[in-house]
């Protein structure tokens, strides 16, 4: 499997000077509405039907080709966490990174291309932060992304992502119930464990966008993933091309709490989907030694994982954001 041992890109050049965009497909091997929508948009590169006039891009359809090979999240870890490049790297995602956290640090816009496994589908963007001088995630180009963000195409955007992974990691480290032995474990309480794609290309003077685009078997996910990628060439003209709509009509959430499963035995109480309410108190789920895990507020379960490993995301709770967004309040 010696494709195994190479990232390919392809590196599209405008005659005139632009913005550089990099687009990402399977960062998760079995999310396939990427690698689907990139090459049908190199297709028209290729034949003329779309002109690159000015800028760049680079498109990465796979981009962990392990994990795609073998139709799973996962090669030996999560690509999408601990992003960063590794003098002494220990499994394969450390070795795309040395070759993927270089091209991400060339560029202006990053748009990485998801989808979930989880119901319901509906696609949504996951916005960076405000503009902030923080320890964190500083930041100066909020505005830029959230022009970006609203002209993707999804109405539901969701922010909050680093913060979140910090405080959980936190918790994670104070935990007496996880375990330091497996190298997952070591990595999930490593205070980069929240860098990805898009918190690498920020972290170096880029604005960055993902978008999960619906279920991983969607037949509309490499739609919405292929109007992202024209949407995106639009706004930022690299093409001659009629300038995307923007969405006046959208609905934002904050990230505000990650929760960790502690014990195999951790249980939900149903089967929760990403977006569903949730009223203050209300049960979400019981520990093994049967206490209750329950709303700290009214808010949103997102990305519920019944399935997920002692000390590592059970779920996250979102709540309303009061943000603006490009000088728009989200729909209530």
């Amino acid at each position: 499997m010696t494709h195994l041992h190479m990232l390919k890109s392809y590196v599209y050049h405008g005659l005139t000077a632009g913005p550089k965009l990099v687009v990402l497909g399977a960062v998760h091997g079995n999310e396939v509405c990427g690698p689907m929508a990139i090459e049908r948009v190199m297709r028209e590169l290729d034949s003329g039907e779309l002109v690159l006039q000015r800028g760049q891009i680079t498109f990465i359809p796979v981009t962990n080709p392990l994990a795609h090979a073998k139709n799973e999240r996962n090669g030996e870890r999560n690509l999408n966490r601990n992003l960063r490049p590794n003098a002494l790297p220990h499994d394969f995602e450390d070795r795309i990174a040395n070759m993927l956290c270089p091209i991400l640090e060339q560029q202006d816009v990053l748009l990485d291309l998801h989808s979930t496994t989880n119901p319901p589908g509906e696609p949504f963007i996951m916005l960076g932060p405000e503009n902030n001088e923080g320890d964190l995630s500083p930041f100066s180009r909020a505005h830029e992304e959230e022009a970006l963000a609203v002209r993707l195409g999804p109405k539901r955007i969701v922010e909050g992502w680093l913060e979140t992974y910090a405080d959980g990691v936190k918790h994670r480290l104070a935990n007496p119930n996880i375990s330091a032995n497996a190298r997952a474990q070591m990595l999930s309480t490593d205070p980069s464990y929240g860098v990805g794609t898009t918190e690498y290309t920020r972290a170096h003077g880029g604005i960055a966008l993902t978008l999960e685009c619906g279920q991983h078997s969607d037949p509309q996910a490499p739609e919405v993933a292929y109007q992202a990628i024209r949407n995106t060439i639009a706004h930022l003209h690299l093409a001659d091309v009629t300038p995307p709509p923007v969405q006046t009509e959208f609905e934002l959430l904050k990230l505000t709490q990650v929760i960790d499963r502690n014990d195999p035995a951790d249980a939900f109480v149903k089967t929760w989907a990403s977006f569903d309410h949730l009223n203050a108190g209300e049960v979400i789920g019981h520990r093994a030694d049967g206490s209750v895990v329950t709303a700290p507020s009214a808010g949103y379960i997102l990305f519920p994982n019944p399935a997920a490993n002692p000390g590592n995301e059970w779920f996250y709770f979102a709540q309303a954001s009061e943000r603006l967004i490009d000088g728009m309040i989200a729909s209530r």
